[in-house]
C-alpha cells in the first residue's frame, strides 16, 4: 500500500526572484504557501491524494505529459495489439518554458510515437520497431518489419521448405528402393548363371562318371565275352538284302577265315544243339544264362556235343563252307530268348567287343 512519507519540519516558500530554472517569473505566476493539514497528508487507499495547487507548472498539464511519455519510453511496451490507440494533448506552452524542455525525440522510446513525415536522404520513410511480435518469424522480428502479408508469406514458405523437405525425402526413398531392387536383381541374375553354371559342371561330371562307370563295366564285361575267331574279315552284316539268303536279307555277321580257323564261344553256356542244319551246314547252338542262343554256323568240324558246357574263349568247332555258302566262313547268328535274330554288331559292343 502505498503512503506518504511524513510533512517536512520547515517549509521553502520560493519568491519572486526564485524560477527554478525557467526565466524567473516572466511567465507572471507565483508560488503559494502550502500549509499541510491531517487531511491533506493522510494516506488513500490506491492513490496519493495531492493538494490542489494554483498557478506554476502545477496547474499545467505539459509535465504531465511529458512524464508520462518519458515513462512509457523508459518502460517500454511490450505489445498494444488490440489495444485502442491513447491520444496524449500538449497544449501549447510559452517559450520560457519550451526552451527549457528536451527534444521529445530525444527521449527513450518516445521518438517511435512521433512521425512528422519525415523520411531519410533517400527518400525511404524510416521503419520503426513492432508494438508485436505476435505471429512474426525471428527474420522480420529481427528486420521491424510489421506486414501482415510478411508474415502469411514467411508460413507460406515455412510450410513449402517442409513440403518440399517431404517430397525431396519420398523421392530418395524412392530412389534407394529403386536401387535396392535393382542391386538384389543383379545379385540373382548373378547367383542364377552362378547355379546354371555349377548345374552343367555337376551334369557334366556326371556325364563323365557314367561314361568312366560304364567303360569300367564294358571291361570287366569283356573279360567274360570273346571274338569267335581271332583272324577274320568281315564280309556281310546284318540286315544286308541278296537272293541267296531265303528271308531276303542276311541275318547275321559273317566271320571270313581259312577253312579249320578255331572257333571260340563267346559266352560261357550250355550246348542246346550241335550237328546238321541245312543250309546253316554243321552248326552249333550255344544258349547263354539270359536265354540267349546264339547259333555258328558253316563249322567244318564240331568239337562239343549237346548238353556240354563250356566257358568263354573254348573251341567249339572249325571254320568251313558246309551248307548255302560261296566261301569259307563263319555265320553268327544272336537270339535273344531262342527268338528272332538280331545285329550281332550291336550286341558284341555293347559287351564290350568290337569285331
Amino acid at each position: 500500500m502505498a503512503s506518504n512519507n511524513p510533512a517536512p519540519e520547515a517549509l521553502y516558500v520560493p519568491n519572486d526572484s526564485d524560477s527554478f530554472g525557467f526565466g524567473g517569473n516572466g511567465g507572471g505566476e507565483t508560488w503559494d504557501e502550502w500549509n499541510p493539514t491531517e487531511d491533506s497528508v493522510r494516506p488513500v487507499r490506491g492513490k496519493h491524494r495531492v493538494a490542489k495547487q494554483r498557478g506554476g507548472l502545477a496547474r499545467s498539464s505539459t509535465v504531465l505529459g511529458v512524464g508520462v511519455i518519458a515513462a512509457v519510453g523508459a518502460g517500454g511496451i511490450a505489445s498494444a495489439e488490440g489495444k485502442p490507440p491513447v491520444s496524449i494533448s500538449l497544449p501549447d506552452l510559452p517559450a520560457s518554458v519550451t526552451d527549457h524542455l528536451p527534444d521529445a525525440k530525444s527521449l527513450p522510446g518516445v521518438s517511435a510515437f512521433m512521425s512528422d513525415g519525415s523520411s531519410d536522404a533517400s527518400g525511404t520513410e524510416t521503419n520503426t520497431a513492432p508494438l508485436s511480435v505476435a505471429g512474426l518469424t525471428a527474420n522480420s522480428s529481427g528486420d521491424g518489419t510489421t506486414d501482415a502479408g510478411e508474415t502469411l508469406r514467411a508460413r507460406i514458405l515455412q510450410q513449402a521448405e517442409q513440403q518440399q523437405a517431404g517430397a525431396d525425402a519420398k523421392a530418395q526413398a524412392v530412389a534407394e528402393k529403386a536401387a535396392a531392387d535393382k542391386a538384389a536383381a543383379e545379385a540373382k541374375t548373378k547367383q542364377d548363371a552362378a547355379d546354371a553354371k555349377a548345374a552343367a559342371a555337376k551334369k557334366k561330371a556326371a556325364e563323365e562318371a557314367a561314361k568312366k562307370a560304364e567303360a569300367e563295366r564294358l571291361a570287366k564285361l569283356a573279360a567274360s565275352f570273346a571274338l569267335p575267331v581271332s583272324s577274320y574279315t568281315l564280309t556281310s552284316h546284318f540286315g544286308d538284302a541278296g537272293s541267296m539268303w531265303s528271308s531276303g536279307y542276311h541275318t547275321g555277321l559273317d566271320f571270313a577265315a581259312p577253312t579249320g580257323t578255331p572257333i571260340k564261344a563267346v559266352h560261357s553256356g550250355t550246348v542246346k544243339s550241335a550237328g546238321w542244319s541245312g543250309s546253316y551246314g554243321y552248326r552249333t547252338v550255344l544258349l547263354l544264362d539270359d536265354g540267349t542262343e546264339l547259333w555258328f554256323c558253316h563249322q567244318s568240324s564240331l568239337n562239343v556235343s549237346a548238353g556240354q558246357k563250356v566257358s568263354t574263349g573254348d573251341v567249339i568247332g572249325r571254320v568251313g563252307a558246309t551248307g548255302n555258302v560261296t566261301g569259307p566262313h563263319l555265320h553268327l547268328e544272336v537270339r535273344p530268348g531262342g527268338g528272332d535274330p538280331i545285329d550281332p554288331m550291336a550286341w558284341l559292343q555293347a559287351r564290350g567287343i568290337n569285331p
